[in-house]
């Protein structure tokens, strides 16, 4: 689904979120790189999974300009801010229910190590990541939780939780949580479902040791087509950057090139 190309309208879309340009000295020296610019660079390799150093030349900007640049607008909230803003547009237009959410978790290999890795169980202990998406009943990717490969599936739903996005976009005060929660038997624990419960939130979860046929596969392959969706981003597909704060900033990016393109797409 993605293009090396930025989509026209995204950068009009996210650019009130970006810091102001830096004006010129005044004294003179060398003006900074725009950040439409930069935003370019960015989404070429988020797309294309290449490294910071070979962007082309053509495009106007270095790699590591750009990579400075990701990872000051992730510590300062930026990419935040934009998803909750493209998540507020959804809903506007009629595009996002936020009463059932699905997740799913997905693996990757980390070659480098780093930040938030440990060793996958499903791929004889090579260090790795786990991303766990929480979506809508149509997809709209609301969060995304990276973890070491390693960590237990049912200990990501209660933060994950935590993080659900408070989408304003339509009169009345937004939701804190969703009213339902579907996952697979891999997030099987009662724990869990008590403190969803607790929560106000009705766990279809599915139990370990159970025969198939619950019919939660009629809801959950949502989150399953958001997942391709979001290795679509090559970058996405395995983890080179060592550091947990552009691991980060990857996954909200991925997560907002996901939300544009359900925007612009009516057939959606």
């Amino acid at each position: 689904m993605a293009h090396a190309t930025l989509p026209d309208g995204f950068y009009d879309t996210i650019a009130h979120h970006l810091p102001p340009e830096q004006p010129v000295g005044r004294y003179g020296g060398r003006r900074r790189v725009s950040h439409e610019i930069v935003v370019r660079v960015i989404w070429f390799v988020l797309t294309t999974g290449g490294r910071w150093e070979d962007g082309p030349l053509q495009l106007g900007c270095s790699g590591r300009t750009a990579h400075r640049r990701l990872r000051a607008w992730e510590e300062a909230g930026v990419w935040d801010r934009i998803h909750a803003d493209l998540l507020r547009m959804l809903r506007e237009a009629g595009k996002l229910d936020l009463d059932l959410v699905v997740i799913d978790g997905v693996m990757v290999r980390a070659f480098g190590g780093g930040e938030q890795t440990g060793p996958s169980p499903v791929d004889r202990g090579k260090l790795g990541t786990k991303h766990t998406p929480m979506v809508s009943d149509t997809g709209v990717p609301l969060a995304i939780r990276t973890a070491p490969a390693n960590a237990s599936d049912h200990t990501q739903i209660i933060p994950l939780v935590l993080d659900f996005p408070k989408v304003g976009g339509k009169p009345g005060r937004p939701k804190e949580h969703p009213e339902v929660l579907v996952a697979d038997r891999g997030y099987d624990s009662d724990s869990t479902r008590w403190l969803l419960r607790w929560m106000g939130i009705e766990p279809r979860i599915g139990k370990r040791r159970t025969p198939h046929g619950s019919g939660l596969g009629k809801v959950r392959w949502v989150v399953e087509r958001t997942i391709s969706w979001v290795k679509g981003f090559r970058r996405m597909r395995v983890r080179y950057d060592r550091l947990g704060v552009i691991r980060d900033a990857w996954a909200t990016l991925a997560a907002c090139g996901v939300c544009f393109r359900i925007l612009m797409n009516d057939n959606m």
